[in-house]
């Protein structure tokens, strides 16, 4: 294994800490206070490749290596660094098929630091489910919000609005480690850096929304207000962000209610 260098002379002193994993994923202990080194992104991107036949466009690999570019840049780390946890206990990718459905995990030391599912045919029988079928859940606005704003350093507004939208999804008021607690962090994080560049964007927090979230619910108007709501007393000038989550979130809702109208 290979140990991270000392900070090279002259290294943009604008990062002063190297972002680990803990600041963008729901992963605990040893491996939360572990910075992103570069091995371990090549290893996460092999193995989506080898899963998926591709690397995936926002999932963990990408974000991975997005964050182990910054940590070399600024020194913290070495372009054939590996992180222990990574390099003695591995980085995997694995495929569960379930009627309908076939879900993917990825885990950094037997963590998971991503989890999506993606629809296999099935049987036409009549089934159910927690939303209504075609409806938009709230997983899946915070998602689109990856695509809409996703260049957008997270900020404070962000982190409000995505802490509401958990909260709504999930029925809990109770702060657990997640989707929320990763924004937050992101937002806590930007407020360091000057440079948008080296800034975490919304695209690295919200990518795979749904598979972050304990549960999900279709989105509806009084989610949207809420939402929109935390967003604005959380912005200096009292708005919302163009494509930002309170919008992405308001255009679900009214999706939903032309489709049930």
């Amino acid at each position: 294994m290979s140990q991270a260098q000392p900070r090279r002379p002259g290294a943009d002193d604008q990062q002063q800490q190297p972002i680990k994993y803990g600041d963008l994923f729901n992963v605990s202990g040893d491996l939360a206070q572990k910075p992103i080194a570069p091995e371990d992104a090549a290893m996460m991107q092999t193995a989506e490749a080898t899963i998926m036949g591709q690397t995936q466009k926002g999932g963990p690999a990408a974000v991975m290596q997005s964050a182990a570019a910054r940590n070399e840049g600024a020194g913290f780390v070495g372009h054939r660094d590996v992180t222990d946890v990574a390099g003695d206990q591995g980085v995997t990718v694995t495929e569960t098929d379930v009627p309908g459905r076939r879900i993917i995990t990825e885990s950094v030391g037997g963590q998971v630091v991503g989890r999506h599912e993606e629809p296999t045919p099935v049987s036409l029988a009549p089934t159910t489910g927690r939303v209504e079928q075609g409806a938009i859940t709230i997983g899946e606005a915070l998602e689109t919000t990856a695509q809409t704003a996703g260049d957008k350093p997270v900020d404070q507004s962000d982190a409000a609005a995505i802490q509401a939208a958990e909260v709504r999804a999930t029925g809990s008021t109770v702060t657990t480690p997640g989707l929320a607690a990763s924004a937050q962090s992101a937002a806590a994080h930007n407020e360091t850096v000057d440079r948008d560049e080296d800034k975490i964007k919304l695209n690295q927090v919200l990518a795979g929304a749904t598979a972050k979230l304990a549960a999900d619910k279709a989105v509806t108007r009084q989610d949207a207000e809420g939402i929109a709501s935390a967003e604005q007393r959380n912005n200096p000038n009292a708005d919302t962000h163009p494509g930002g989550v309170a919008a992405s979130v308001a255009a679900a809702a009214r999706l939903n209610e032309n489709v049930n109208g």
